[in-house]
């Protein structure tokens, strides 16, 4: 069963998916999709159209602007700001206001269990792969591969993380996770899962 709290504001074109709950003061758009056991924090706002995953966690104050594609079990953390506009303006050069229709929006693509810290900025278009995670206060300007740990502005790869979320460290030509022992194999500016994971 979903939950909406009374102060939210879901459009009836929205589609929430069993066991998601939006609360105080948030707002799903229209056509917006999200999959079972979503959360939607407190003052949160999904754009028209966006496409969430199920178990994706958005909290409050996030700004999730069309045309963003969530995978499931993404993160977003409060206050992260997914943007969809590569030169805003409020004007055109003739002074007279912009409307919907003098733009094309650009989205951010978060594939599978990837997180975004508090407060940070996504400058769309971008994908973050999958299970990477961003710092908090980070601009993300550029594309960012799966299980990468990036901070700063701009931000930059720190190292990698895995899908307990915890820093990698090397051990005998892999990287290992310090929670769960699984081993990860570095291709150039990638990383995949290794093959003797059981």
């Amino acid at each position: 069963m979903t939950y909406i709290a009374p102060s939210a504001d879901v459009a009836e074109q929205a589609s929430l998916g069993e066991g998601t709950k939006i609360w105080h003061l948030a707002q799903v758009r229209e056509d917006a999709v999200l999959g079972a056991n979503c959360i939607v924090g407190r003052g949160a706002y999904v754009g028209t159209g966006v496409q969430i995953g199920e178990n994706t966690k958005i909290q409050n104050y996030a700004l999730v602007y069309e045309p963003a594609v969530l995978g499931k079990g993404v993160f977003i953390g409060p206050a992260v700001v997914l943007t969809n506009d590569t030169y805003p303006r409020a004007v055109s050069p003739d002074g007279s206001l912009k409307s919907a229709h003098d733009w094309t929006p650009v989205g951010v693509t978060i594939e599978d269990g990837a997180s975004v810290g508090a407060r940070a900025v996504c400058i769309a278009p971008l994908t973050i792969g999958r299970w990477a995670t961003i710092a908090a206060g980070s601009v993300v300007t550029k594309d960012v591969p799966a299980f990468a740990l990036m901070a700063g502005v701009p931000a930059h790869r720190l190292g990698w993380v895995g899908k307990a979320g915890f820093p990698l460290k090397e051990d005998g030509g892999f990287w290992v996770c310090p929670e769960t022992g699984a081993k990860y194999s570095e291709d150039g500016t990638s990383l995949k899962e290794a093959e003797d994971n059981a």
